[in-house]
């Protein structure tokens, strides 16, 4: 089985939202269908159960990035640390603003989600310019982790998110890609 052309055939793309032109890919349908979302959770686990690429904890971004990011550290055995928008977090946090394609947010940290050393999987649905998982990165690293790896579901190339990323020197894994945006 092709896995990326199976993920694939099970993202809505819902036209003009949240702006004309804009062409959503909705990644909803992977997460209704428990045999599609066992087989987009497999795809991640398999890879990171190897030794050599295996985290010590995994971190998602807010909010798609806890659902896929917690199936994969539940299967893995591993913690999960949840990278939030800014206000959502209750205790000491550190802080990442970044700039959106509309504006700018901020995405904040618990100061203890991570130790110095640690390994960390940062995981989200969707990569567009790239710059939540940068920020996130940034935030991980504040605290003197390592993050590992990058991973997504989509990546949308013709934006660039992908290539800054991986400039920045962030190995990246995604299962589909698409063309256009």
């Amino acid at each position: 089985m092709d896995t990326s052309a199976y993920l694939k055939s099970h993202i809505r793309t819902v036209p003009d939202w949240p702006a004309p032109g804009v062409q959503f890919r909705d990644i909803t349908p992977l997460l209704q269908d428990p045999l599609v979302f066992r087989v987009l959770v497999d795809a991640f686990v398999h890879r990171y159960m190897d030794p050599a690429r295996k985290p010590t904890v995994v971190a998602g971004l807010d909010a798609r990035g806890f659902i896929i990011g917690s199936a994969v550290a539940y299967c893995l055995g591993l913690g999960f640390v949840p990278i939030r928008k800014k206000g959502k977090l209750p205790f000491t946090t550190v802080e990442e603003t970044y700039e959106l394609e509309y504006g700018s947010a901020t995405v904040e940290l618990h100061t203890d989600a991570v130790k110095p050393g640690d390994r960390v999987l940062l995981i989200d649905d969707l990569i567009a310019t790239g710059g939540t998982m940068m920020a996130g990165k940034k935030l991980l690293e504040k605290l003197g982790a390592t993050v590992v790896e990058g991973a997504a579901i989509v990546d949308l190339p013709e934006l660039g998110g992908s290539d800054r990323l991986k400039e920045s020197g962030l190995p990246l894994f995604t299962l589909v890609d698409f063309a256009g945006h």
